[in-house]
């Protein structure tokens, strides 16, 4: 039987060094070494990121290194990029890293490359992307199409939706995009609403094609298609499927010529820079694509051969190993000063807390520490006139990303040098606050001094680049990826499989059953749910059709 992760040497080492560094406040450690700035930064892939503000020493560094070998991650590296079947409970290696590899370069899974098959795909994307951009592919009436839904969830929908939003200006304005993932009716009804279903493409993107909420929103979609055209052979102009069921794509009477595969060993939460990311390509188009996968590969590189404490997505994950194991920080927020990056905190909620989620080690053991923390965020500086109050003066420790940009893609008088003024002055406001003697020395009453007091030692990551570029957005969205699966090798857990959303799937098709009928509600609910059964069964009022 492998060693428990808390009898590691290195385990037991930094748990010594928390009890001196949580004494430590990061004012200090600042005066202590003037340098410290320039010390705890590293650059890669496009990407500069300081981590100064965090309150470690190059103590703390060095042991939180040590940890991630004595825990194994570099073999762990080398495994998944070697196609290892590493997502053990589902048989299944996790190669998302094939997708953005460069043609000439090899990826094997059960000793096959798997690279020519990823590029057939992105070369088929491209051909549909440019007859589409170009008005060459047309409706079943002959309207070139001009607006796109793509119908998903999960990976299927954050992804692609965080993508458009993050690069939209880059995106081509003729066309519009709707995204739809909710099965509550709002979602497609509001979609839709002024969309001519003659010049509207729908994407579908299901792995099995056979997803509830999916499936579900992909036939009203082919209804409203057939309420206007009448005719089903209309389908076959007006969808396209991401799958890899061809039988049931068929079925719903997509032209399977138009049905882009993607693989097993692609998670869903990984999948953006595959087909599902069919609706990117359309918005900005092949070139631009092609320079996003650039950006992964170029972090995907920098993970794989980087010493681990050059390393940036190596650094990050263990920072928040640090954070959550040993300060017992429960949650971090993720702050983007980009408003295009909107989406981008909800895009980690699920890359982090669906991977990480999980308190079963890969031997079956129940994990005896923390893992993952809950991710939040939203953009800045609409943030800052909302929840940076518990940030600062708070009683919870919530770690920060900022995420900023050098060059504004809006460049609107002073606009930019406010925003990033503003992240630099929340990271340093964090870090340092403000003590009771500088308040008093403003001449602040007595009474209102604690009111006013900032303590300070609060930490922050800042993540700089040049320019929201697509390339840019890849490397962000890969030292993401590869923080995580660092934290989960820390944590000896599987980043890869998902069963706690499976339980609550197969309840709700029980239950959803029970919803629509007249008769007795099974017993073998707890009386909780029978009463609510009960009570919406009483209260649904159903639209006549």
């Amino acid at each position: 039987m492998k060693r428990s992760l808390t009898a590691f040497h290195s385990w037991k080492a930094l748990k010594a060094h928390y009890r001196t560094m949580r004494r430590q406040h990061l004012r200090d450690l600042f005066v202590g070494d003037p340098l410290r700035g320039r010390r705890f930064a590293r650059q890669a892939a496009g990407l500069y990121v300081d981590f100064s503000k965090h309150r470690i020493t190059e103590e703390t560094l060095r042991l939180l290194v040590s940890l991630a070998h004595e825990s194994g991650l570099r073999e762990r590296i080398r495994a998944m990029f070697r196609g290892d079947r590493i997502n053990v409970t589902e048989d299944r290696a996790a190669l998302h890293v094939a997708l953005r590899a460069p043609n000439d370069h090899t990826f094997y899974v059960d000793g096959v490359n798997v690279v020519p098959s990823v590029h057939d795909v992105l070369r088929k994307m491209a051909s549909f992307s440019r007859r589409l951009r170009s008005g060459s592919w047309k409706g079943h009436t002959g309207k070139p199409v001009r607006n796109v839904v793509n119908i998903g969830i999960g990976g299927s929908d954050l992804g692609p939706l965080m993508a458009y939003e993050a690069l939209r200006y880059y995106s081509d304005r003729r066309l519009r995009f709707r995204f739809v993932s909710n099965v509550d009716g709002a979602d497609f009804t509001e979609a839709v609403l002024d969309l001519d279903p003659e010049e509207t493409l729908v994407i579908v993107s299901s792995k099995t094609f056979t997803t509830l909420e999916t499936m579900t929103n992909a036939q009203t979609a082919r209804r409203w298609i057939l309420s206007r055209l009448r005719d089903e052979r209309a389908i076959a102009r007006h969808f396209v499927a991401v799958s890899t069921n061809r039988e049931e794509v068929v079925r719903f009477g997509i032209d399977p010529s138009n049905m882009f595969e993607f693989w097993d060993w692609v998670g869903g939460r990984y999948s953006m820079d595959s087909a599902i990311g069919l609706s990117t390509m359309l918005a900005i188009g092949e070139e631009h694509f092609s320079r996003m996968l650039g950006g992964f590969h170029a972090m995907d590189e920098h993970f794989r051969r980087a010493p681990f404490d050059r390393n940036l997505p190596v650094i990050m994950g263990l920072l928040t190993v640090w954070y959550t194991n040993f300060f017992g920080a429960e949650t971090m927020a993720i702050l983007p000063y980009c408003q295009y990056l909107k989406r981008f905190p909800a895009y980690l909620q699920q890359l982090v807390m669906e991977s990480n989620g999980k308190s079963v080690t890969l031997d079956g053991a129940k994990a005896t520490y923390a893992t993952s923390p809950v991710i939040w965020g939203e953009p800045g500086t609409n943030g800052q006139h909302s929840f940076y109050q518990l940030l600062h003066q708070g009683t919870r420790l919530v770690p920060c990303d900022f995420i900023g940009f050098c060059q504004p893609l809006n460049d609107l008088t002073d606009h930019h040098d406010i925003l990033m003024a503003n992240l630099f002055a929340q990271s340093e406001a964090l870090a340092f606050g403000k003590t009771a003697a500088e308040i008093r020395a403003e001449g602040t009453p007595s009474w209102l001094v604690p009111h006013r007091t900032f303590d300070g030692n609060r930490p922050s990551t800042v993540i700089l680049a040049d320019r929201l570029t697509p390339e840019t957005l890849g490397s962000l969205v890969a030292l993401y990826e590869h923080s995580v699966f660092t934290q989960s090798v820390i944590w000896r857990i599987n980043p890869f499989d998902q069963w706690g959303v499976e339980l609550g799937k197969v309840l709700a098709k029980r239950i959803g059953d029970e919803l629509k009928g007249e008769g007795r509600v099974r017993s073998r609910h707890d009386s909780s749910t029978v009463e609510l059964i009960r009570h919406y069964r009483k209260h649904r009022v159903r639209e006549e059709r």
